[in-house]
């Protein structure tokens, strides 16, 4: 398998890592990517377009004071080219970078609702890979040590 960088996780990375230098914590967020080095815990909003979930599911991402990427793809959200029908394929790591190209791929595995287990199984078997989360319409199906919140 080939994985592409995509160019808005590799931006929040560049620009993460350029203020990481001068501020303490950093947030960026370009297009649904984002990389965040905090010492506070944050939440951050899954936005679903039209799903019944959307803006309901927030991450909590711990303070731990290292960067970390958060990125989503949508095959329903959005102007970016998809194969999957995913509202929402989130994926968390280490590297931004390695997380916008695990969402979009991720998102391309899931054609439906039926899909979500199949999505989480292949974004496991990538090293780098935290954790998962993927919405189709009121499905949600995710991996990892990760903490959700429903609002």
């Amino acid at each position: 398998m080939c994985l592409v960088a995509k160019k808005a996780g590799a931006l929040a990375l560049f620009v993460g890592q350029a203020l990481t230098s001068l501020c303490e914590e950093v947030i960026i967020e370009n297009s649904g990517d984002i990389y965040i080095k905090n010492k506070n815990g944050r939440s951050v909003l899954i936005y679903t377009g039209e799903s019944s979930l959307s803006n309901k599911i927030a991450l909590l991402i711990p303070g731990k004071n290292r960067s970390v990427g958060i990125a989503t793809s949508s095959g329903m959200v959005g102007n970016s080219l998809s194969f999957g029908q995913a509202d929402a394929a989130v994926i968390i790591s280490y590297d931004v970078v390695l997380a916008d190209a695990m969402a979009t791929a991720v998102c391309n595995v899931v054609k439906d609702g039926r899909n979500i287990e199949k999505g989480l199984e292949f974004a496991q078997t990538i090293t780098g890979v935290l954790e998962a989360v993927i919405i189709i319409k009121d499905k949600i199906g995710a991996f990892g040590d990760i903490n959700l919140v429903h609002f």
